[in-house]
């Protein structure tokens, strides 16, 4: 078999030919069915070792130019869709993939999108203090805030800890202090 793409950073089971990482882009679009930011179908590739950073870039430019996929604006953020052409392409070839290629980009994908929504919803403030850093989390449920909790935190690195932890999931936070302070 011929491999007609860079395979710098690729992984054992990643996609070392331009035709499927095209159908890649097709299939991962077809799925989520949902815009997506570049900058999370780059990572949702490339954090798997599925496909290289200049291949993705180059499908996705080749995909715009035959007009399987297009840019749109989605929560004010460049995004790509699919069109019907790519939808075709992908339902007609996606078997060619390989299914834990196809999972494991869908769910890098997900966990992604998901990631950006909650950040979108979930307020954190982060104020340089003269100990450290305040980190305020705002939990709220529509218009309604649920939570606000300030922690002074020591240093930078400490700032992004806390607030990727809280991110991955606000609820199990929200829990444990109600937990903590009802039994």
């Amino acid at each position: 078999m011929e491999f007609d793409a860079f395979d710098a950073g690729i992984e054992l089971g990643g996609l070392r030919k331009r035709e499927d990482i095209r159908l890649l882009v097709c299939y991962l679009l077809k799925t989520i069915d949902k815009p997506i930011e570049k900058e999370q179908l780059n990572k949702a590739l490339l954090e798997n070792g599925l496909a290289n950073y200049f291949e993705i870039n180059q499908a996705v430019s080749e995909l715009l130019a035959n007009g399987s996929i297009d840019m749109v604006i989605y929560n004010d953020e460049e995004c790509y869709r699919i069109l019907q052409d790519g939808k075709e392409i992908a339902e007609n070839l996606e078997t060619s993939l390989p299914k834990t290629v196809r999972e494991r980009a869908v769910n890098s994908a997900i966990k992604l999108m998901t990631l950006k929504e909650v950040e979108r919803e979930n307020e954190i403030k982060i104020e340089k203090a003269e100990d450290g850093y305040n980190v305020t989390f705002h939990l709220k449920s529509g218009n309604a805030e649920l939570m606000k909790l300030t922690l002074l935190v020591g240093d930078s690195m400490q700032v992004e800890s806390v607030r990727k932890n809280y991110l991955e999931d606000p609820i199990k936070v929200y829990s444990s202090i109600i937990t903590a302070l009802t039994v």
